[in-house]
């Protein structure tokens, strides 16, 4: 029963993700590399990280929502579609709001509410992290991963003199 659930919220999110790009993110230009050009980025730099990340799951990048692809890393959310609702319930924590998030969280918790546990531990660390759902992480591709994750985290990180 799970799975024809989970391919209902998939049809859902097909049809709504590019009425979401077209109407809410249509001021938003696609980031300006592709993934293998990500792959040549510094070791362990944001942007190596994120196309690892594509590498590993067989990703390609979808244009104006490459920031989703980041918070998945930042977060450490899975890409499960209860992980994808948890990373809904995570963006709300840390304060995002629009039609589209509330509409996933809905929907998300009343097809799938058997992991409520999740999406409220979830939403719980969004808050406890620095907002970040507004950054653009294109201009940040070229930073440490680690002091960039840390620092959103709220981790303290060594000042180098």
């Amino acid at each position: 029963m799970k799975k024809v659930r989970v391919q209902f919220l998939l049809f859902v999110y097909d049809k709504t993700q590019k009425l979401y790009r077209k109407y809410f993110k249509k001021k938003k230009r696609q980031w300006q590399f592709n993934e293998e050009q990500l792959l040549k980025f510094q070791e362990d730099s944001l942007g190596r990280k994120l196309g690892e990340f594509y590498k590993k799951h067989g990703f390609s990048m979808i244009p104006k929502m490459e920031n989703h692809d980041v918070h998945h890393l930042i977060t450490g959310c899975g890409t499960q579609f209860e992980d994808e609702i948890a990373m809904q319930y995570l963006l709300l924590g840390n304060g995002k709001l629009n039609a589209h998030l509330l509409a996933a969280v809905v929907l998300g918790t009343f097809i799938l509410p058997e992991y409520m546990k999740l999406y409220m531990k979830a939403y719980r660390k969004g808050q406890s992290m620095r907002p970040f759902y507004h950054w653009d992480f294109e201009s940040l591709l070229w930073q440490d991963f680690d002091h960039l994750k840390d620092y959103i985290q709220q981790k303290e990180t060594p000042v180098l003199y």
